[in-house]
């Protein structure tokens, strides 16, 4: 997902051993990651994150704890001006040469760029600048060269040698908490700058305002707001360091900034020193050190204290925060246990490890979390999660966690989706937030299938009936793209509303999902009016071409048409016809009825995949990548297209499209990521896929049966029960799939359901050179529709 069009509102002990490595000094730099490769014996040392580092992928390759609230990664460049960060959105980009410096918060594979706050970086020398300089020009500032040679990177931990600084530098984190390790070399005078400007998605008063503090006993405190993709949005920080500061020197840069419309708040205090302003840098000096220096720095989004309290709650030192989170790597990975091809097992653990990131930690150890409305809250009971990728994350990245993480993510995440409805001054649900701030990024209203699926899987811990009055306000509120329309026509009109099309099916998917729920709970009243919107898909579908169109307030169907063009603010959002005409996961039944049938569904899937784009140039289109056709795997709208030759009574179809796409679209490379990996979405998408099966329509309770990419993988599941896949014979010639048994009887429908899986046993699928054209082809095999086939 890439979205810089932001729609608004109308009214607005082994595992300590393995974690104390060697650190090698400046003078002696890593060899190369391949020359380290070994086979790995824990889930942790299969983890790339490199992985999607390079291209397209925005993923970071700094320390986090699972789900942390901090991301302590490098910044490559953080001087891109507005609309030109696409490539930066992470921080970090493989093929740049230099490092800006280490931040604290990061998004992992976004479209948009923000974040990277609390710059820290380590200099050198007798002299200090206070200007990162340019990457190009060695020496002009604080910012270095160095070497991939000389990095390190897993769960948890980051390293790199600085070589302008003469510099290794060490990251970890814990929840709450980042911890830097620097080593100077002998003799070197150390110092640290701390730049308060520096932000991902940059531009001239982007900062609204921000504070230093340096208290009696060395600690430095401060925050920032800023005016970014989620506006308004503050952070508190405190930071303690292993040795005493022998100078020190605060800075406000803020006459080399246009801004001037904010004015913040002035106070007293007992600090050693205190600067407010809106470009704020710290230079520390702390002489000759004959040890490294550690930085211990927390975050809040509530206060200072907050963060001194959040300090406090994570205690120890590198090596023990360090080991701690190795440790809660290892238990989260080691939830499915994956044999594979090493490529294939460094791909799926990656991809799961990416998965686990978000959405991210927002309160604080106390529980006090700032939420939409700008307020400090509590979470009574529940860790405050944001960093809500919705419209990406719904289709598989959520339903993933409720197999992997249920206790720990689903009913956290509940109740921070409707906390956040609660305190919104809208009051509806999240559409794209993190740091507790919404952005109104993207479409739809799809924490609705996340509460949803969760509920209807059995997930609980939460009032069910204002989950459930949270959907359904936010399914009502007719300020909110159009909904006024749709619930008028039973279609958004194009000449109303931008990306009327799309806001047409995804609305009805969500409906049908409110429907759902709503029928489980005995709400019939609600139940019975979103089953009806449920099928307003058709509404926008035209019969004539075969295709999703957008409609005018008049009922006719915009021209001129073309089903390839991909343009912002047009008919679809990120995508085009092809792609959205298949979006009503809900209801394929009633989808290949207006088709024709099988025959013809079939065709219809084959000529997007096998579409000739030649003559088609997507490139004013960002998120455009990873084309088979039509088909762009880079792109969420396509993730569940493959799968649809299960629908039409052709399994074996969808088993030689997933070969295709994994072959083509997936490589433990920095460039192994073809879109990006939009909060886990992207990633979670391969973890369902080379188990054998995918989450088409989240609701359903079903996954619908692929074909598997690993010999085996038990997933341990939070009964304590073990569901086991097996696929016998695989190999690269073996890549049909013969026959399918679960706890060896046969299995007839191309689906194996949630309640199966929590049941525990074996799903063994045998592998053969040829397709099984008999498998899961009759009416009564096939996945879930609304509409009967």
């Amino acid at each position: 997902m890439s979205r810089l069009i932001i729609l608004s509102l109308l009214l607005s002990g082994s595992a300590l051993a393995q974690a104390v490595s060697t650190r090698p000094m400046p003078t002696q730099p890593m060899p190369p990651r391949a020359a380290q490769a070994q086979t790995p014996s824990a889930p942790v040392d299969a983890v790339d994150p490199f992985i999607g580092t390079g291209g397209e992928g925005h993923t970071f390759p700094g320390a986090t704890a699972p789900f942390g609230m901090v991301q302590l990664s490098p910044d490559t460049d953080t001087s891109c001006e507005i609309r030109k960060c696409y490539g930066h959105a992470a921080g970090y980009r493989y093929d740049d040469p230099t490092i800006q410096g280490f931040s604290h918060t990061h998004f992992s594979g976004a479209g948009h760029s923000d974040l990277g706050d609390v710059l820290v970086m380590p200099v050198s020398g007798a002299t200090v600048s206070l200007d990162p300089g340019d990457p190009t020009l060695p020496g002009s500032g604080y910012r270095s060269r160095f070497a991939h040679a000389t990095e390190e990177a897993h769960p948890g931990y980051y390293a790199v040698t600085l070589d302008d600084a003469k510099v290794r530098a060490e990251m970890t984190a814990g929840t709450r908490i980042g911890v830097h390790r620097y080593t100077f070399a002998a003799g070197a005078q150390a110092h640290l700058v701390i730049d308060l400007r520096s932000s991902l998605y940059n531009y001239p008063g982007k900062i609204s305002w921000s504070s230093l503090r340096l208290m009696p006993d060395g600690t430095l405190t401060g925050m920032r707001e800023t005016r970014g993709w989620a506006p308004g949005r503050k952070l508190y920080f405190a930071m303690r360091f292993s040795a005493p500061i022998a100078d020190h020197a605060f800075v406000n840069r803020e006459a080399d900034i246009p801004y001037k419309g904010f004015q913040g708040p002035s106070r007293g205090s007992d600090a050693v020193a205190e600067t407010l302003g809106r470009a704020l840098e710290a230079r520390l000096d702390f002489g000759k050190l004959n040890t490294p220096l550690e930085v211990r720095v927390a975050l809040s989004g509530v206060d200072e204290a907050g963060a001194i309290a959040n300090l406090a709650s994570e205690p120890g030192n590198f090596d023990t925060v360090r080991a701690a989170t190795r440790s809660a790597w290892d238990t989260a990975l080691g939830a499915i246990a994956i044999d594979a091809a090493k490529p294939m097992r460094t791909s799926v653990y990656t991809a799961l490890y990416h998965s686990l990131l978000a959405p991210s930690v927002w309160s604080d150890a106390d529980g006090r979390f700032r939420g939409p409305d700008d307020q400090v809250h509590v979470a009574d009971g529940y860790i405050f999660r944001s960093t809500f990728s919705l419209w990406d994350t719904f289709r598989a990245e959520h339903p993933l966690l409720t197999l992997v993480q249920p206790a720990r993510t689903t009913d956290d995440v509940v109740r921070s989706l409707v906390a956040s409805r609660r305190f919104s001054p809208y009051g509806i649900l999240p559409v794209w937030q993190f740091a507790g701030r919404e952005t109104w990024t993207m479409i739809g209203y799809h924490a609705v299938p996340v509460i949803a699926d969760a509920y209807l899987k059995g997930m609980r811990g939460y009032d069910a009936n204002a989950a459930l009055d949270a959907m359904v306000a936010s399914a009502e509120y007719a300020p909110y793209g159009g909904l006024g329309e749709y619930m008028k026509r039973g279609y958004v009109p194009i000449d109303k509303e931008p990306e009327a099309a799309s806001k047409t099916v995804e609305y009805a998917y969500d409906d049908w999902t409110i429907a759902r729920m709503a029928r489980s709970l005995g709400r019939t009243d609600v139940a019975d009016r979103f089953e009806k919107r449920a099928g307003n898909w058709r509404n926008s579908f035209d019969v004539k071409t075969g295709f999703l169109r957008a409609r005018k307030a008049d009922g006719s169907f915009r021209t001129p048409f073309d089903p390839t063009a991909i343009n912002y603010g047009s008919d679809y959002t990120e995508g085009n016809a092809w792609q959205y005409s298949w979006f009503m996961p809900h209801d394929q039944g009633g989808l290949f009825r207006l088709l024709g049938g099988d025959t013809k569904v079939v065709a219809k899937l084959d000529a997007m995949f096998d579409f000739d784009n030649s003559k088609i140039d997507y490139s004013h289109a960002e998120d455009i990548a990873g084309l088979i056709g039509q088909y762009i795997h880079g792109n969420e709208p396509s993730h569940h297209v493959a799968y649809l030759y299960d629908f039409a009574g052709k399994p074996w179809r969808t088993q030689e499209r997933l070969k295709q796409i994994v072959d083509s679209q997936y490589k433990p490379t920095p460039d192994g990521l073809s879109g990006n990996d939009d909060l886990g979405q992207m990633s979670a998408w391969l973890v369902f896929t080379a188990l054998g099966f995918y989450p088409v329509a989240p609701g359903t309770g079903e996954y619908v049966i692929g074909r598997p990419f690993v010999n085996r993988a038990a997933m341990t599941l939070p009964n304590g029960k073990l569901f086991t896949v097996i696929a016998d014979g695989l190999s690269d010639t073996n890549r049909y799939v013969g026959s399918v048994t679960l706890n060896g009887v046969p299995l007839a429908k191309s689906v194996v359901t949630h309640a199966q899986i929590l049941a525990g046993g074996e799903l063994r699928f045998t592998m053969q050179a040829t397709p099984n054209t008999r498998w899961a082809t009759a009416k009564a095999a096939r996945p879930y529709s609304m509409t009967p086939y």
